[in-house]
């Protein structure tokens, strides 16, 4: 079992900064990849960022060149670090987790950001 608790959404004006965290707990050493996904009303969800064991991180076009993802193992934590927010990015954001043995997604409570002046 993997626990998630997400942190640090909050309201931000157009062009500001938030930084998301994620601690995860419990079975946490067995997680191959991690991920960022969000879900505005009445939409999917959608993925936002991600990132494997090896570290490569990969995001949705939207994202590119203002949102970072990153891990500290020691902290067992990870972040998304998203500046120049728009309005469009205001969502409910949830952390991901995959354990390979057994194969399992986990999931966070989610935590609301929102973008608007």
């Amino acid at each position: 079992q993997v626990q998630l608790v997400e942190s640090g959404g909050g309201l931000v004006q157009p062009g500001g900064s938030l930084r998301l965290s994620c601690a995860h707990s419990g079975s946490s050493g067995n997680i191959y990849a991690m991920r960022w996904y969000r879900q505005a009303p009445g939409k999917q969800r959608e993925l936002v960022a991600a990132i494997i064991s090896d570290g490569i991180p990969t995001y949705r076009d939207s994202a590119k060149g203002r949102f970072t993802i990153s891990r500290d193992n020691a902290k067992n934590t990870m972040y998304l670090q998203m500046n120049n927010l728009k309005p469009e990015d205001t969502a409910v954001y949830y952390c991901n987790a995959v354990t390979v043995t057994p194969l399992t997604n986990y999931w966070g409570q989610g935590t609301q950001v929102t973008v608007s002046s």
